[in-house]
């Protein structure tokens, strides 16, 4: 199954264009309406439609790292620092990881970018 991307309310719009830009399925939680959710119900949401949750919230990242501890299933995160990627770092790193995975690889795991 091919990897949909779920993005976080903290992820710059650049980001998206740049991924459908180049023909990647992404749905923002904004676009959703799932803009107000807590991290846990943001998560959830990701987890209910298959999506591949792209965040740069450290809270998120606090919150999947406690699923993994406590063996709750997750769809995967991939965690970027807001301060040490670029735009283009973060479209080329998540079309590979789309590229290389399947969202059966992923789940419950925690990916972090730059590759």
């Amino acid at each position: 199954m091919t990897i949909q991307f779920y993005m976080d309310v903290h992820i710059r719009r650049s980001i998206t264009e740049g991924l459908r830009r180049i023909g990647l399925d992404v749905l923002t939680a904004q676009e959703d309406g799932c803009g107000e959710f807590s991290d846990p119900d943001l998560l959830d949401r990701a987890t209910q439609l298959g999506r591949v949750l792209f965040s740069m919230d450290d809270h998120l990242l606090t919150e999947a790292t406690r699923r993994q501890n406590e063996n709750v299933p997750f769809a995967d995160v991939i965690y970027a620092h807001q301060l040490r990627i670029t735009v283009g770092q973060a479209v080329r790193d998540l079309s590979l990881i789309a590229e290389v995975y399947d969202v059966t690889d992923i789940a419950n795991r925690v990916e972090f970018l730059p590759l």
